[in-house]
């Protein structure tokens, strides 16, 4: 029996009481992705036919993450919200009557695609009505057990009903589950109502199945996949095990982390081979860093693109829209955002470059300023290749610096300055000799009359 159609139910209803904070649960952060977005890409990467999130009433909030993270899932509310089958029956409608039935939960985002791709080959090589994704997490307090006659499995039993023995066999239901779609619908409709909590378990359903003569299956998953979410102690656990995970592939492709335990990845940051990221940098959504590129010390970065042989702080923070060409530096206290900075262009400390085109080869001085911001707009600067900035230079947006022009130190320019010209927007020094002492004792006076009021 094919597994294909493949049918994919999110459950995603629980408000998460448990998190203490008001957010649903399944929109706290995980790798500055949601707990939800994580589970949905995995979700997708198995291309589905049919993708149902399950939501309780009034998540509008979740729906709208659901359509950002998957616009092609439907939306099905449980309502009231009467269990984990009561939810996977919400979502009967929307639901393939062939083909496997993949059952998902909205805050446990450590799945991969190859082990849920093991579990739906389990499943259809077995003809298995249902397939259960079994862990063995080191401490297994609270999750439910397996329990199997030979190597058929019969019932899967909440820890409180388990038997001694059960208890301390070690292997756990992670809650992720597979069904044949033909006979979903019969063991779903027969579920019982669990008095003790008025709810429909979904978990009944692997005894509902050995009692009519259908096979059920287990397969055993690294027990980080199967780990969810209930507390903020635990999303803190969590996230210590994917940045674990993430770090180990990254090093594994060839990436160079010196101190890989003090870096922090985004879910999508892209690092290629060869890069060399130092210790305490932090990795926020949508980087990419090329092959040979440095990210030195306590950097952090958002949105932005680093090439080849570029290079960035310490202390340096890049924002969204940034993109550093090939060989280009950025330097310690250096911000960017909105700002592609040409190869070869540098900007070694001390400067704010904001809404801003660096050319090739350009230099750009301690404590320069991009002034890009009027109160109500953003305006561009352009600086030309092989331009020089001098020093506490601002810029006042929307201006123009031409190719190989030099803006002397100190300067605010807020008219363009053209190809190998020199700015100087200051005013002039005035020196006066030996005025210095008589200042001095001027000042002091007035300090002594200030004490004494």
């Amino acid at each position: 029996m094919s597994q294909r159609p493949l049918s994919i139910v999110v459950l995603a209803a629980g408000k998460g009481t448990r998190m203490r904070n008001g957010r649903p649960k399944v929109l706290h952060p995980l790798a500055g992705w949601t707990l939800l977005r994580h589970v949905l890409t995995t979700a997708r990467k198995l291309e589905p036919e049919r993708l149902v999130v399950v939501l309780a009433p009034g998540m509008e909030e979740v729906a709208r993450e659901v359509r950002d993270s998957a616009p092609q899932a439907r939306i099905a509310v449980q309502d009231p919200p009467l269990g984990t089958g009561h939810a996977v029956s919400a979502a009967r409608g929307e639901l393939a009557e062939h083909g496997s039935v993949l059952v998902l939960y909205g805050d446990t985002p450590l799945l991969s695609r190859d082990t849920l791709m093991r579990l739906l080959a389990a499943r259809d090589e077995a003809d298995a009505a249902v397939a259960v994704l079994a862990i063995r997490p080191p401490d297994p307090s609270g999750y439910g057990r397996l329990r199997f006659a030979g190597d058929a499995l019969v019932e899967l039993v909440e820890e409180r009903h388990a038997s001694f023995e059960l208890k301390n066999s070690g292997l756990c239901n992670s809650g992720v589950m597979a069904f044949d779609a033909a006979r979903l619908q019969s063991l779903l409709a027969a579920l019982p109502l669990r008095e003790e909590k008025n709810e429909y378990y979904l978990t009944d359903t692997v005894a509902l199945a050995v009692a009519r003569g259908w096979r059920c299956c287990a397969v055993e998953a690294p027990w980080v996949e199967g780990v969810g979410v209930n507390s903020q102690a635990q999303l803190a656990e969590l996230e210590r095990l994917w940045q674990e995970r993430r770090r180990a592939e990254l090093l594994d492709a060839g990436v160079v982390m010196p101190a890989p335990e003090t870096v922090f990845l985004a879910a999508d940051c892209e690092i290629e081979a060869g890069a060399v990221i130092e210790p305490y940098v932090v990795f926020r959504p949508g980087v990419r860093i090329h092959s040979g590129a440095v990210i030195h010390a306590f950097s952090h970065l958002e949105g932005a693109v680093v090439e080849t042989n570029a290079a960035i702080g310490p202390f340096a923070r890049l924002r969204p829209g940034t993109v550093v060409k090939a060989g280009a530096r950025i330097g310690n206290f250096v911000e960017t955002k909105a700002a592609v900075v040409g190869p070869g262009a540098k900007a070694n400390h001390l400067a704010y470059l904001g809404d801003a085109t660096i050319g090739a080869g350009a230099n750009i001085g301690a404590g320069t300023i991009t002034c890009n911001y009027d109160g109500f707009a953003k305006h561009r600067t352009e600086i030309g290749p092989g331009a020089f900035i001098g020093s506490n230079a601002a810029l006042v947006a929307p201006v123009r610096i031409g190719g190989g022009a030099f803006v002397a130190a100190g300067s605010t320019v807020t008219e363009d300055v053209p190809e190998d010209a020199l700015a100087i927007a200051r005013a002039r020094q005035q020196t006066r000799p030996g005025r210095a002492a008589l200042l001095r004792q001027k000042l002091q006076k007035q300090s002594h009359q200030r004490s004494k009021s």
